[in-house]
C-alpha cells in the first residue's frame, strides 16, 4: 500500500476520474436506459404473467365452481326424474288395481245375476213340472175313482156332504 502512496500523480488521479465521469456519463446517457427499459419491460411482462396466471386461476376456480353447480343440478333433476317416474310406476300399478278390482267386482254381480235368474227360472221350471205331475197323478186318481160306478156314486155324495157342510 505504500507503494500506491508513493507513485500517486494527482494528475493522473484527476485524468482517470474524468474518464471514469465521461464513462459514467456516456454509460447512462446510451446503455443505462435501454439496460433499465429491459429491465422494467421485463418486470411488467413478469407481473402481467402472474396477473394472467391469478385470473386464469380465478376463472378455473369459477369453472370448477359451476361445474359443481352444474352437476349439483344435474343429479337434483336426475333424482327428480327418478322420483317421478316412480311415482307414475306406483300410480300405474294402483290404477291396474282399482281397475281389476272394478272389473272383477263386475263379474261378481254379473255372476251373482246370472246365477239368480237360473235359480229363479229351475224354480218355475221345477214348479211347472210340479203342476204337471201333480194333474197327471190327479188325473190317474180321478180315472181310476171315476172308472167303477159305485166309488163315482160314493164320490159325489162325500163331496155334496162336504159341501153342505161348510
Amino acid at each position: 500500500m505504500e507503494m500506491l502512496l508513493n507513485d500517486f500523480s494527482p494528475g493522473l488521479f484527476i485524468m482517470q476520474a474524468v474518464i471514469l465521469l465521461i464513462l459514467i456519463f456516456l454509460m447512462v446517457k446510451f446503455a443505462w436506459k435501454p439496460i433499465l427499459n429491459s429491465l422494467n419491460e421485463r418486470e411488467e411482462g413478469i407481473q402481467g404473467a402472474l396477473d394472467s396466471a391469478e385470473k386464469a386461476k380465478l376463472e378455473l376456480e369459477n369453472l370448477q365452481a359451476d361445474n359443481q353447480k352444474l352437476l349439483k343440478e344435474a343429479r337434483a333433476e336426475r333424482e327428480e326424474m327418478l322420483k317421478e317416474a316412480r311415482d307414475m310406476k306406483n300410480k300405474m300399478i294402483e290404477d291396474a288395481k282399482n281397475e281389476a278390482n272394478e272389473t272383477a267386482s263386475k263379474l261378481v254381480e254379473q255372476a251373482q245375476a246370472t246365477i239368480e235368474s237360473e235359480k229363479k227360472a229351475a224354480i218355475a221350471d221345477l214348479k211347472s213340472q210340479v203342476a204337471n205331475l201333480s194333474i197327471e197323478i190327479a188325473e190317474k186318481v180321478v180315472r181310476d175313482e171315476l172308472s167303477n160306478k159305485d166309488k163315482q156314486v160314493k164320490l159325489v155324495e162325500s163331496m155334496l156332504g162336504e159341501a153342505t157342510l161348510n
